[in-house]
């Protein structure tokens, strides 16, 4: 399983700590933070191997140091980023709070959160699907993204549980599978968008477009757990 393999001395950190690059203190949150947004934009686009440390530093006006002396190599700073993506995805998902809802408007809901969440973040549709190609590997070892997942599942089996009490959504459906179908229908929309853009020459970024895939999928989901 991939590490962050990077250390640093106590000479390094006292040297790195509260400076960029012209010797300016600043707030190391903040530090932390931009350089996960640039990061983010890195990854995304270059992927884990075409992505460049260098490159990075110079857009958020630090230096290579300081980002190893925060995330130890670009292997973490890549593992930090997935992390932070997927605790943002979590978090929003955690204030629909669904539970006060009917379950097939609360299942509606959350399915429309998904679709609308992928839809404005093409980043982390990208990011995903370039841990797909790693097979995974640094996903295995983020605990925090484990536990967050577990939550977010233990959420789906608890409004279908409601769901077939009430006599609403039909018995036999693995909550696993229901996230899945939800991911699955929610990422093809943005992952597949470029390909069906050539293949099929239409416009797949109009607003009639999107807001139509946005109902079908909505529609889809309905029929699959109703009744």
């Amino acid at each position: 399983m991939p590490a962050r393999t990077k250390q640093v001395s106590k000479g390094r950190k006292a040297s790195v700590r509260g400076e960029d690059k012209a010797g300016r203190t600043h707030d190391p949150e903040q530090t932390k933070q931009d350089i996960l947004a640039v990061a983010r934009q890195e990854f995304a686009r270059e992927g884990l191997a075409g992505a460049r440390i260098d490159e990075i530093a110079a857009k958020t006006k630090t230096s290579k140091r300081m980002i190893y002396y925060y995330f130890l190599s670009k292997e973490g700073l890549y593992e930090a980023v997935l992390e932070a993506e997927y605790r943002r995805i979590r978090e929003q998902e955690s204030t629909l709070e669904l539970n006060r809802l009917p379950p097939l408007d609360a299942l509606r809901k959350l399915v429309g959160f998904t679709f609308d969440f992928t839809e404005r973040n093409e980043l982390f549709v990208r990011l995903v699907m370039i841990e797909n190609i790693h097979n995974g590997a640094f996903l295995e070892g983020l605990t925090v993204v484990q536990q967050l997942s577990a939550a977010v599942l233990e959420n789906v089996r608890k409004l279908y549980d409601r769901g077939v009490a009430e006599g609403v959504f039909r018995n036999g459906i693995d909550p696993l599978e229901l996230h899945w179908h939800v991911s699955a229908l929610c990422f093809f929309n943005v992952s597949n968008r470029p390909t069906f853009s050539k293949l099929f020459d239409i416009d797949t970024a109009a607003s009639e477009a999107h807001a139509r895939r946005r109902q079908t999928v909505l529609d889809a989901i309905e029929r699959f757990v109703t009744c």
